[in-house]
């Protein structure tokens, strides 16, 4: 376990150089982590190096130094601006009359907005990996498991979800671990292919939800009012 002083360390080691406050500043920031997508996909996470991002951008390594400590700074960044396209799905979603939506609206509009920001996100499979397998990135892997299952709550609530919370709790990541893992498969699919498996998600979730919904005790299990 780290202490607070390594802890404070490895903040460091991912905060970029500079704010970007400029717009000179803002644009180049952008063009580092575009081109380290694109290279993600390209060479993939083991490969890819600062001397190769800054080559793709067109600057010296010192001067993407400027922005960026290291690798892990860029990827870091790059799930920070992931996390920020899921939470704006997120919100606009819960922005809508809930209460008013079946399960079968709720599900295809859920599915449409985050799939769209997985799409918007170039290199996501290596940089989901990099979140997943390097320890400097494991905090943004558990903010973005926090984020979405912490608005699932919220909205299955509101769609008149009557289990406990640790029942809604363990509902909302069985659907995160399913559409995250679908979408993964779906990023790297093109026309009819890709919208015949995102119909089957949606009634994979369809069935997840209905069968939950109107469970306020679910039977064989003595936690269900635990926290």
């Amino acid at each position: 376990m780290l202490t607070g002083t390594d802890q404070k360390k490895r903040k460091s080691q991912l905060t970029p150089r500079r704010e970007p406050v400029q717009a000179r500043a803002r644009e180049r920031t952008r063009q580092i982590l575009d081109a380290t997508g694109r290279l993600l996909e390209e060479v993939g996470l083991d490969d890819l190096t600062t001397i190769l991002i800054a080559k793709e951008i067109g600057v010296s390594v010192g001067s993407l130094y400027h922005y960026f400590p290291n690798k892990h700074a860029i990827l870091y960044a790059m799930g920070e601006q992931w996390l920020a396209g899921m939470t704006a799905a997120l919100e606009e979603l819960g922005q809508g009359e809930l209460e008013e939506m079946s399960l079968e609206t709720f599900t295809g509009e859920l599915l449409e907005r985050l799939l769209a920001v997985y799409r918007e996100q170039r290199g996501l499979l290596p940089l989901v990996q990099a979140m997943w397998g390097i320890p400097e990135l494991h905090e943004l892997d558990a903010r973005h498991d926090e984020l979405v299952i912490r608005h699932l709550t919220k909205m299955f609530l509101r769609l008149g979800f009557s289990c406990p919370p640790n029942e809604m709790n363990r509902v909302a990541r069985l659907t995160l671990e399913t559409f995250h893992a679908v979408f993964l498969v779906i990023v790297n699919q093109e026309g009819v292919r890709s919208q015949r498996t995102k119909d089957d998600l949606q009634q994979m979730l369809l069935t997840i939800l209905v069968r939950n919904r109107d469970e306020a005790r679910p039977g064989g299990l003595d936690d269900v009012e635990a926290p």
